[in-house]
């Protein structure tokens, strides 16, 4: 993480702690064709006992931009880098997880997961005259799992996603710290 998006910003005083680690973040669809993974560098903050907060940096996405192709010419694709880098900020216990995207100023998210309980899943969109549209889902987590004697080295959160009566999915997701 460095360079001057550095987001110790959000932290507050009384996180002394903290741990930086690589990280390997997986995303899987338990009834759908959708997986993804994010392999980087985070830092781990320990608030107090059994309460963490990992910050972690999404590297630059590229972008696809299609052209329409003149008769007889080849299609062609750019590729563009978003400037802006997407940060991942996750608040852990054994008890419940909070997981924030914000950034590239067009989609951020967040969910709140709690065994058990039905929690929300909200996602922001901005559109082009910086209206900013929320979608708001609910969540059921199916299990929470945090792996780690001192430090956790292992979260796995697996839910369902609601809207209304209507299931959208059975999701999971994965984070390995590595020491």
């Amino acid at each position: 993480m460095g360079g001057a998006s550095h987001p110790t910003v959000f932290l507050t005083q009384n996180m002394l702690t903290h741990h930086p680690k690589p990280v390997c973040l997986s995303f899987t669809a338990l009834d759908l064709p959708l997986w993804s993974v994010l392999e980087t560098s985070a830092t781990l903050y320990q608030r107090e006992n059994e309460q963490f907060h990992l910050l972690l940096t999404e590297p630059l996405v590229q972008e696809r931009a299609d052209t329409h192709p003149n008769e007889g010419s080849p299609e062609v694709i750019t590729l563009t880098e978003t400037q802006t880098p997407r940060l991942l900020w996750l608040e852990i216990s054994p008890y419940r997880v909070i997981m924030t995207m914000q950034g590239n100023g067009q989609f951020s998210y967040r969910h709140f997961w709690e065994q058990g309980v039905y929690g929300t899943s909200r996602y922001w969109l901005q559109g082009d005259m910086s209206k900013n549209e929320q979608l708001r889902l609910r969540n059921f987590t199916r299990s929470l799992q945090l792996i780690g004697s001192e430090l956790p080295h292992h979260l796995r959160v697996e839910y369902e996603l609601w809207s209304d009566k209507v299931q959208f999915g059975r999701y999971v997701i994965n984070v390995k710290i590595h020491h």
